[in-house]
């Protein structure tokens, strides 16, 4: 059998899987979590009445710390134990702090500490939409799933508004738990496994080595690829102020520029609608027009500038004018996406993508503390719940966002060094030899490297990391 018809009768065995299933699990996730936009601004002022943008930091530090330390973990386990059941795992443990909002307040910020062991619902997500398509589906089913979750916020945090002025807090947690419930469900009897059953029957005996659970070893295995450092280095330096503003920026906004809770659901809807037409559609254009390496660029050029607008921006205006660019941004790590998955075996795409995750669980473990550190530094705090009636009440500063300028100055790095990641070039490829491959690769198959195109994520995501 040549490697074509092994990767076509892969395929086949798996014919029941769609990214439809996907999608529909990132959706319920994080309309569940846009419910409660409006009910988490008053939470984390009444947990934390002192130093709330630090504490709030270091809430989602540890969580994004221990993302970093479970995601290669859970990415190689997935390669051999298929993705079903690691899908299910990730989705329970990042919606099992939600009932507890109102409940305790206290034990839900510390099971969304601890829910960071298994909060990588997006690797698993992007491993499980890598077994299902095609080389040149991938792009547009990656742009598809992170569009979803942009779309997922279109409406939820509207609604969690209403239901909170109309019925209080309470209620938009009850239809939050509800729909995480539903998410959960759904997981456990509709979505199909998609790794191929004789690959999983074959691979429970085997073992998963210290070496591929060990997120400082995928680190180290990172250097010892020049074109995968770059990557990753790319990655570091763009997400770490990416995972910052996420953790503070509604709590930024009702600050700094005043915006009730009816204006942040304005703003995230506004956000997500431009975000979906930008990863789909646009996304789909540049990387036919303009290439893989190029639209990953551009997406960084387009985050600094929306890292230094909201840096230097204190009114209303500046804040509506650079969420039209961060949708723009959006389209940086679905093309960082496709170029790995273009670059490594299709028996690889779980370990490659905790990889890649890994490090965006370092940054989300690293940039919320930073953000919050230096909040704590110039000075800025949570000072009241409610938005003052008067713009005079507010003390301005020439500079009200000092995190967004460093932001801005480490995605600039970033930029320069996405610019000397080469287009064409096989990763990991000391690693994806059989012997060296731990699932599927035991069936005998011989599944080929895959090489770059010009064609083409949690996100986790902008508002579970704000949560």
């Amino acid at each position: 059998m040549n490697p074509g018809q092994a990767v076509s009768e892969a395929r086949g065995s798996r014919g029941r899987a769609r990214v439809v299933h996907a999608v529909v699990v990132v959706f319920l996730e994080f309309f569940a979590w846009g419910l409660l936009t409006a009910p988490i601004l008053t939470v984390v002022h009444e947990t934390f009445p002192q130093h709330t943008f630090l504490m709030n930091g270091l809430v989602h530090g540890v969580k994004g710390f221990l993302s970093f330390l479970s995601a290669p973990l859970i990415g190689a386990l997935s390669d051999v134990w298929g993705r079903k059941s690691f899908l299910l795992l990730t989705v329970f443990f990042t919606c099992s702090p939600i009932p507890f909002m109102r409940i305790h307040p206290w034990l839900y910020f510390a099971l969304i500490s601890v829910s960071g062991i298994f909060a990588v619902t997006f690797s698993v997500i992007f491993a499980y939409v890598a077994d299902i398509t095609e080389e040149h589906e991938r792009s547009m089913a990656y742009g598809l799933v992170s569009a979803t979750f942009a779309a997922s916020l279109v409406t939820s945090p509207a609604i969690g508004a209403f239901l909170t002025a109309r019925y209080g807090d309470s209620m938009a947690v009850l239809v939050a738990t509800v729909i995480a419930v539903a998410d959960i469900a759904f997981v456990f009897f509709v979505v199909p496994e998609s790794l191929p059953e004789k690959a999983r029957l074959t691979s429970w005996g085997r073992p998963i080595t210290w070496e591929q659970a060990d997120p400082f070893a995928s680190l180290r295995r990172v250097g010892k690829d020049s074109s995968v450092l770059l990557i990753c280095v790319t990655v570091f330096l763009s997400y770490l102020p990416e995972a910052g503003q996420y953790s503070s920026f509604f709590l930024y906004l009702k600050q700094v520029s005043q915006f009730s809770p009816e204006a942040i659901a304005a703003f995230i809807a506004m956000v997500g609608v431009l975000s979906i037409i930008a990863q789909t559609v646009l996304l789909s254009v540049l990387m036919r027009t303009i290439g893989n390496k190029n639209s990953v660029l551009l997406g960084l050029c387009f985050q600094v500038l929306q890292l230094s607008w909201y840096g230097l921006g204190s009114e209303p205006w500046m804040m509506w004018a650079a969420g039209t660019i961060a949708a723009m941004s959006s389209l940086t790590f679905p093309a960082i996406s496709t170029l790995v998955s273009h670059c490594a075996s299709a028996e690889q795409q779980g370990v490659v993508q905790g990889m890649i995750t890994g490090i965006r669980g370092l940054c989300n473990g690293l940039g919320p503390a930073l953000f919050g550190f230096i909040f704590f530094l110039f000075d800025v705090e949570l000072s009241n719940v409610q938005p003052p009636t008067s713009r005079d009440a507010v003390t301005k500063s020439a500079v009200p966002g000092p995190p967004f300028l460093l932001g801005a100055f480490s995605v600039t790095l970033a930029l320069i060094v996405a610019a000397f990641i080469p287009e064409n070039r096989q990763l990991l490829e000391e690693e994806t030899s059989p012997d060296n491959v731990p699932g599927p690769a035991s069936t005998n198959v011989a599944l080929p490297l895959a090489t770059p195109t010009s064609e083409s994520e949690d996100i986790q995501p902008l508002l579970q990391g704000s949560m």
